[in-house]
């Protein structure tokens, strides 16, 4: 009956991260991602927190990353910027599901 992975359900960070990278459309780096997840949450994280989650999330397969052009503002280093996998999307999914499952119906307690 298990619909997520072997390697479990997502984190509340990890969900709040992928769902930034799917919203950038693949134009999501650390620091977009982690505005993104404040505009549209009010949730502040440290720049640390999202380089971490991204890195967690890719050792799982969850999001794939490309450089960027090179940027004169940083020096003429390129920004690492995420897409979600089929498979990361699927773990959202699944993590949706399992919450939803888990919400008392309507008119109940």
């Amino acid at each position: 009956m298990s619909s997520f992975s072997e390697k479990g359900l997502l984190g509340e960070l990890e969900q709040l991260v992928l769902l930034a990278v799917v919203r950038l459309e693949g134009e999501g780096y650390a620091v977009t991602l982690r505005d993104e997840i404040a505009a549209r949450t009010g949730i502040e994280l440290g720049r640390g927190s999202v380089y971490v989650t991204l890195d967690r999330l890719d050792r799982k397969g969850y999001v794939a990353s490309r450089l960027g052009a090179p940027i004169a503002l940083r020096g003429g280093k390129a920004r690492r910027c995420f897409t979600a996998t089929p498979a990361g999307r699927r773990a959202l999914a699944a993590a949706e599901q399992a919450i939803a499952r888990m919400r008392p119906a309507r008119g109940t307690r």
